[in-house]
């Protein structure tokens, strides 16, 4: 093959191969600089940590339903469990009977010392992104955190943290928790404004 030839078909395949690594990357939050307006800024800084927000990981422990879901189709947690008062399950079934302390490779339940799903007011199933970031900033369906504590919460949360280890086949949320950490505090810093819904 002629030098010229065999040096196209390594950059094609060089690009294609970067192409497909980037979808489960996350940009950071300087390749948005060139965006003017600060407002837009933060909007789209948002919309690409919505990658997070809105992947299965996250969305399967924030539904809309007593019910958690699974699987990257969301599909309803078999067996049938509930959330219960606190979170944690029925009282007769506790999300701890089934998750343990840490991913359990041979039978592929996930796991984590404080397994539990999100209360429902923070619930992001089938709401829009715009919907999820207006309620992310909401005292009264945030969990009474201020902006400062939401950012601790999804950097350095260990659970949070999980979405990047999931174990098994399960898909990992896109970058990592401190690319994602870092997205959500530029987002913060350049006045936490929202995607809006068309």
């Amino acid at each position: 093959m002629p030098r010229s030839k065999a040096w196209f078909a390594v950059s094609v395949l060089a690009s294609t191969a970067a192409s497909l690594s980037s979808a489960d990357d996350l940009r950071s939050p300087e390749s948005f600089s060139s965006t003017g307006n600060q407002a837009e800024r933060s909007r789209a800084i948002f919309i690409e940590a919505g990658r997070v927000f809105q992947h299965p990981r996250c969305l399967n422990c924030h539904p809309a339903a007593e019910r958690p879901t699974q699987g990257e189709d969301l599909h309803p947690h078999s067996p049938l469990v509930v959330r219960g008062l606190d979170d944690r399950g029925a009282a007769a079934l506790r999300c701890t009977t089934c998750h343990g302390a840490a991913n359990f490779a041979p039978s592929g339940v996930p796991g984590h010392p404080l397994w539990h799903m999100a209360p429902g007011e923070m619930a992001w199933q089938g709401k829009s992104l715009a919907q999820i970031c207006e309620q992310i900033k909401d005292p009264r369906h945030n969990g009474g955190r201020t902006l400062a504590q939401i950012h601790e919460h999804v950097a350095y949360d260990s659970l949070v943290g999980w979405a990047w280890r999931p174990g098994g086949s399960r898909k990992p949320a896109p970058g990592t928790q401190e690319e994602f950490g870092a997205l959500v505090a530029a987002w913060i810093e350049s006045g936490a404004a929202c995607p809006v819904d068309h």
